[in-house]
């Protein structure tokens, strides 16, 4: 993710015809730090950084989020499912992958790959003795980018609300939507 400057962010704001009082109140933060980091004065803090962007993108009318992305139905196994059985499902769903999930909270992964590497009697063990770590998660509010810049290390990521597994995106997700 390459961070914008103070001249992108003035640039951006002033496109879109908001003023800095507009934009600082879209972003919760003053006006005169609007002014200040426009100017070049401070530094500011990535969390501060971030609602500016999201307040101009917001403004723009095109940020994409992870809840628009996201497949609801998401087909897991839990750690006590057997291999044989996530093999059966991902095999049933055509998927390579899939989220281990506990009480509705993602703890896991399992992939074709686990499954080899378990070795040969690999369809009697319980998914949590072959599972690799958890698909990075993310809120519903999440933008495309900030999913697009997971998708670049990872298979999957969780759509997670209070904890709670409620969607899944892949990078085919991503594409589709986007084209």
């Amino acid at each position: 993710m390459e961070l914008p400057t103070p001249q992108d962010l003035r640039q951006r704001r002033t496109e879109l015809e908001l003023t800095q009082s507009r934009l600082a109140e879209m972003a919760d933060v003053s006006q005169p730090l609007i002014a200040r980091i426009e100017g070049g004065d401070v530094d500011p803090r990535l969390s501060t950084l971030r609602r500016i962007v999201e307040a101009l993108d917001e403004a723009e009318g095109d940020v994409l989020r992870a809840g628009d992305l996201m497949h609801e139905a998401v087909a897991s196994v839990a750690p006590d499912d057997s291999v044989a059985e996530a093999e059966e499902l991902m095999e049933e769903t055509a998927y390579s992958q899939l989220p281990v999930v506990q009480s509705g909270v993602p703890v896991g992964s399992i992939s074709h790959a686990d499954v080899i590497r378990a070795g040969e009697d690999a369809g009697q063990l319980p998914v949590g003795e072959a599972m690799s770590e958890s698909f990075p998660t993310v809120g519903p509010p999440a933008t495309v980018d900030e999913v697009r810049n997971l998708l670049d290390h990872y298979e999957a990521v969780i759509v997670t609300d209070g904890g709670a597994t409620v969607g899944i995106i892949t990078q085919a997700d991503v594409a589709a939507h986007l084209s």
